[in-house]
Formats: structure tokens, sequence, C-alpha cells
């Protein structure tokens, strides 16, 4: 075999099978925003309580698609906790624990610490999310999903967030590797983004910092994922400094530039997203400054990730 047949064969070696979902959903519809990450879902008004079939269909379509988009929702602020609710108790986020939010995350004089604000506008030095991470990873029982609801687009258009499958990530690595990962863990602290990133100052005690596995088993599928990401992760533990950096680096541009792991949401007014954070990473794409985007986001806590 010639060099370039044995490269081919390798490559088509290496591609991945799509997993079928099994969903014959009754009450909800379901369009596959590609084959391996992302779904728009139909026929559910989350301005009213879900029955029971709509709830289950809805799990069943986080578990198989990990991003799911309702658009044309008119929810309030408790119908938008309500939906979180079903999934498990709410999440307030570090900024919130001592009332350190910065501006972008404050909700004005009827705060709510359930709510994370998430704005942009001509002022904003940053915005929230806009390098690859997984949410609080740093929390040692990390959200099992978060819901962003955006309500104000950009006129001039951008503010979309892409997403990437760390099942497909760690499913493409080599037997080899995945084993090897499989035998690690990582430091997860709350500083290196919120301090190191936005400026914010620590809270008393510290922001939040833990330990977890590199490769967590989730806990509804039971398939495999990567669990590091470039936002919280700051060292392999079992490694040295350098070989810790360097590992860290190949698995994040692994997941960053490999696009057959991702999808792109384009928002909407009045569009909400729920994503699994157990199994994904997201890069919101600050495209469109100086224009304004608004949103607010629920988050639920999840289990502490275990292998």
């Amino acid at each position: 075999m010639f060099k370039g047949e044995a490269q081919m064969a390798t490559r088509a070696n290496r591609k991945l099978e799509v997993v079928a979902t099994g969903l014959a959903p009754r009450t909800i519809t379901i369009a596959p925003l590609n084959p391996v990450i992302g779904a728009e879902i139909g026929g559910v008004d989350l301005s009213r309580p879900l029955s029971d079939e709509q709830f289950a269909e809805v799990r069943a379509a986080l578990n198989a698609h990990h991003v799911l988009v309702f658009r044309d929702q008119h929810i309030s602020r408790e119908d938008h906790k309500r939906f979180g609710g079903l999934f498990g108790p709410l999440h307030v986020h570090p900024y919130h624990v001592k009332d350190t939010a910065p501006e972008h995350a404050r909700t004005g004089p009827a705060r709510d610490p359930e709510i994370l604000v998430v704005k942009a506008d001509q002022t904003s030095r940053f915005v929230a999310g806009e390098e690859w991470h997984t949410d609080v990873t740093c929390d040692e029982r990390p959200p099992m999903g978060s819901m962003l609801y955006i309500t104000a687009t950009p006129e001039s258009g951008g503010g979309d967030t892409a997403f990437a499958s760390m099942i497909r990530a760690y499913e493409a690595l080599s037997p080899k590797l995945q084993e090897f990962l499989e035998g690690l863990t990582a430091t997860h602290d709350g500083a290196k983004p919120y301090t190191g990133g936005y400026g914010q100052a620590a809270p008393p005690g510290g922001w939040p910092k833990n330990t977890h596995p590199v490769v967590v088993t989730h806990p509804e599928s039971g398939r495999k994922t990567l669990f590091v990401n470039r936002g919280f992760t700051t060292r392999i533990n079992e490694l040295d400094r350098k070989e810790s950096d360097a590992l860290l680096e190949f698995l994040w541009r692994h997941v960053e530039t490999h696009l057959e792991f991702q999808c792109r949401v384009r928002w909407e007014p009045n569009t909400l997203v729920f994503w699994d954070n157990r199994c994904t990473q997201h890069h919101a794409v600050w495209d469109y400054y100086p224009f304004s985007r608004y949103g607010e986001r629920v988050s639920i806590v999840g289990e502490r990730p275990s292998l």
C-alpha cells in the first residue's frame, strides 16, 4: 500500500459512527442540527408546565443531542426557573454567593441569585464565555445543564454560540490515549476565569476549586466524556507542570479545531437553549461590538463527576 493510501485508510478507520437515538417522540418534534450535536425542539410552550410525557421526551432528547434549541418562547423568570427546576435544584453562580457579581451579571434591584444575566453592549470590556469552556467546573458539583434565554439580539447580526460534544471528542482519541487519560485527575479553579480573566475580586474564602477526573461517565447515557476545559482547568495532577501544560493544550486544541464535533446556534429573540453541561463545551462568539445582546441563564446543580 502506498503512503497516501495508508493515510487515507487510517483516516477512514478513525471516522466515528453516528449513534442512533432511537427516539420516537409523540408530544414534541426534534430536528437535529447535525448527526453529532444539537437539535431544535418544537411543540413545547415553556410558559406552561410540561406534561410528564413532554418532560420525559425533552430529557431523552437532551441525552441524545446534548444541545436543545427552543424557538419563539415568551417566558417569565418564574417560567424559566420552573423549567430548570424539573431537572434538579437550581444552581447559584459563584458570582452571587457573596454578592461579588460584576455589573454584567447583575439583575438590578430585584436581583435573583438563581438568575445569571448575560449581556454585552458598547460599554463592555469582555463578554461572558468568549473562550471554550464548560460552565463552573470549579464547583464540587458543577451544573448538569444550563438554560440561556436570549430576548435581545444584535441588530448587526452575530452573537452565535458554538457547542462541542465532549463525548465525540473522547471517542475520537486513540484507545491508548483514552486509557492513559482515564487514570488522571485535573484541578478546576474559579480564580482562573473570574479573577485572571475578568478581574473580579475573590469572595471571602476564595473562588471554588475542585479536582475532577479527566474522563467522566455521563450519569444517564453511560457514555464516557472528556472533562477538561480551557476556561477552568489549571493542571493535570499526576503530571509535572510541563507535561500537564502540553497535554492540556493538546486536548483543548483537539476540541476547538475539530469542527465535526461541533454545532453553531444562531440566536433569535425569545430563543432558549438548554445544553448538557456534563458532556459539552461552548464558546460565545463576540463578533457584534458595539451592538448589544441580552439574556438570562438558569443552571441546574449536577452530581459530582466520576468515571
